[in-house]
């Protein structure tokens, strides 16, 4: 190991005061840093390894090997000085498997990485079970686990070793061997990442460090190419059958929370502005369920359609056929005078279209609804998605106010996928085929005048792609990542996609617009929680509405 940068953990026994141990020695550049002894040593017959090897000792002590006093216990952390983060321990094969296992104590005392080497004997379905395990403890220590097994070449009388070798992360299987074969596991480990994330749980305290042994290396860091899975559309499931899980749970999350405030304000009526575009689509789509756990009939939603400068017949029709098919009850309510009239009230040219022109029509709309709702006793369901409320694409007091925002978890990638799940699970062929030509729609709020009849104001155009924004949105504010870091990530991700000219560009954007607007989101309405990213004032997010973005758009600015 001398001209290695490679810290190498080797199963070993070690003969110490009369005892025989099943050890673990940690190497690096041609020096024993330590030996861990196993804890738990099975004793299932006669042949097992409590014939040949005694449980580790107590405490830790030093032992003399080759000239060297060599640290020796189970208690040891193996610290890198150049990435702090990176800290090692180590527990050896049944260690995992009991109750109490070592790693619960390593993690406690800051490890941040756990490495196992295993003699784990290998019978039908165990594998199984052993991937499971070594998933959960990960995500119980919010750690990454590092899983070497005893492989071909090493079976013994009755026994059979199947080298199954598993590098997991925070509960992700990031790498695995097949069974039965040899050679090589590789992943990565973003111990950056776990120590985030240790750092943002209050439940997650460390102690017990003062038994520790801490013995220091210094790995040189480099960049290595990733082999790792990430993901482009991290909120969204890869496969058919978990993503149509998550749809559903999703529903009932927003169904039920719009059920509970109906119930309690005593609303008679559900009011929503429906549009015809993805949004507002899928907030008539909880209100209807919601409406029905509560067996009350469909018309009891009332659905405002109100056309204006930029509505399209292909929106407006798309929202009239979803409230037939749905059995709401539709009004219309053309605000094109009244707008007019409050530009002339103001003094605004109407041939200006600035952002007065936009604003004064979201705002006349929330004022529609929120005065029908008055008129029906009812409450106004808001449709702005999570995406939304992120970038600050929203007018202030306009649709960014209601009294209930059913969709303010929901990240508009995954928007798209839940109405394309209700689309598949309805049956009705007339529903089916307006949800499908309101998911070929393009975003947009409809405030500028149409071209043609087309939409001419492109929500993408303008603030950049969703699934961009949404990508940066995860990390930022689930893993704080860094915006270089990011920017890598990104790169990996949508590699074909956008370049890194257009990542930087769009990331630029998402950062300036994500400070600048988090006055918007301060005084945001009630709305259920679904996933680990929410930026409700009231829940997880805590941010002050004049924070500083100028060292994030400095960081960007030297990656240009």
């Amino acid at each position: 190991s001398a001209g290695t940068n490679t810290v190498i953990v080797v199963g070993v026994p070690l003969s110490y005061n009369g005892k025989l141990y099943n050890c673990a020695a940690v190497l690096f550049r041609g020096k024993i840093l330590g030996i861990v002894p196993k804890t738990n040593i099975p004793n299932y017959n006669e042949f097992y390894e409590y014939r040949h090897f005694a449980p580790a000792p107590s405490s830790t002590c030093e032992i003399r090997i080759g000239g060297e006093h060599i640290p020796f216990g189970t208690d040891i952390i193996f610290e890198c000085s150049t990435i702090p983060e990176f800290k090692l321990a180590i527990e050896i094969c049944e260690d995992l498997w009991v109750p109490l296992p070592p790693s619960i104590r390593h993690a406690a005392a800051g490890a941040t990485i756990i490495a196992n080497v295993s003699a784990s004997d290998e019978t039908i379905g165990k594998d199984d079970y052993r991937r499971n395990l070594v998933s959960s403890q990960s995500a119980r220590l919010i750690s990454g686990y590092v899983y070497a097994d005893a492989g071909e070449g090493e079976s013994s009388t009755d026994m059979v070793f199947a080298g199954h070798d598993l590098i997991a992360e925070n509960g992700s299987i990031l790498a695995e061997s097949k069974l039965f074969s040899t050679g090589l596991t590789i992943s990565e480990i973003d111990v950056f990442r776990l120590d985030n994330e240790r750092k943002k749980l209050t439940t997650y305290s460390v102690q017990g460090t003062d038994s520790y042994t801490v013995i220091p290396f210094d790995m040189m860091p480099f960049d290595t190419d990733l082999t790792r899975t990430v993901d482009m559309r991290p909120f969204v499931p890869s496969s058919d059958s978990d993503r149509a899980r998550r749809c559903e749970c999703i529903f009932s999350i927003q169904s039920l929370g719009l059920k509970k405030r109906l119930e309690h304000s005593l609303a008679k009526k559900a009011v929503v502005g429906i549009s015809g575009g993805l949004d507002s689509c899928l907030a008539l789509l909880v209100m209807v369920r919601a409406i029905d756990m509560l067996a009350r009939p469909r018309t009891d939603i009332i659905a405002v359609t109100m056309p204006c400068f930029g509505t399209t017949s292909r929106t407006r029709g798309n929202a009239e056929k979803l409230c037939d098919r749905l059995g709401v009850t539709l009004r219309q309510v053309d605000i094109t005078d009244a707008v007019l009239k409050h530009f002339s009230d103001i003094g605004h040219d109407p041939s200006v279209l600035d952002v007065t022109y936009e604003n004064c029509q979201a705002r006349e709309r929330t004022q529609v609804l929120m005065d029908i709702a008055n008129e029906t006793g009812g409450l106004v369901v808001g449709t702005g998605d999570l995406s939304e409320l992120a970038l600050g694409w929203a007018t202030y007091n306009g649709d960014h106010m209601s009294m209930y925002g059913v969709n303010a978890g929901v990240p508009k990638t995954l928007i798209r996928h839940m109405v394309k799940y209700e689309a598949d699970i309805s049956g009705d062929e007339e529903l089916i085929k307006v949800l499908y030509d309101i998911l070929d729609t393009p975003v947009s709020p409809e405030l500028l005048p149409a071209v043609n009849g087309d939409i001419s104001q492109k929500t993408e155009d303008l603030v950049g792609p969703y699934e961009l924004h949404d990508f940066f949105l995860y990390y930022v504010v689930r893993w704080g990542f860094s915006p270089a870091k990011i920017l890598r990530l990104a790169e990996y991700a949508f590699e074909g996609t956008y370049d890194r000219v257009v990542i930087l560009k769009w990331l630029k954007t998402f950062y300036w617009r994500f400070f600048s607007q988090q006055f918007k989101r301060s005084c945001l309405p009630d709305g259920p929680k679904v996933g680990s990213v929410t930026l409700s004032p009231r829940g997880d997010w805590r941010m002050p509405s004049d924070a500083s973005v100028s060292a994030w758009i400095g960081e960007i600015e030297k990656l240009m």
